[in-house]
């Protein structure tokens, strides 16, 4: 069958494509994590253990992040996140998912909202 027979590739040209797995790994997407990056990905999930642990008990679901490439806020659920950046310390990059469904606004907080409201509960417990 001649390749211009066949429907035009929906992916083609996504640094996202499913398919890349397949063939060869793109350089320019996959990059080698240097050991900063690594250091300050895993004190962030440390970080994510803590916010979860404080704040899921106060009905918070998880983060909303302001997303730069579309101006939206995507939210993130702890268990997604956690595992998105899990698998960015495994892999380098982050594959995309599913956006929350109909989330809540009020049911997630912002990075910076979680640490501040860590350091309150680290204040008034040395208070104490």
């Amino acid at each position: 069958m001649p390749h211009d027979a066949l429907p035009p590739d929906p992916f083609e040209g996504d640094p996202e494509d499913p398919a890349r797995v397949l063939g060869e790994p793109d350089e320019d997407v996959a990059h080698a994590m240097g050991e900063e990056e690594r250091t300050e990905l895993v004190g962030d999930l440390s970080d994510l253990a803590v916010y979860q642990a404080l704040l899921e008990p106060r009905a918070i679901r998880g983060i909303v992040v302001d997303c730069g490439e579309c101006e939206e806020p995507h939210y993130h659920d702890w268990a997604l996140l956690r595992s998105s950046l899990e698998q960015l310390l495994a892999d380098g990059r982050m594959r995309p998912h599913e956006p929350a469904y109909d989330p809540d606004p009020a049911a997630y907080v912002s990075w910076e909202y979680c640490r501040g409201f860590a350091d309150g509960v680290t204040a008034t417990e040395s208070a104490h």
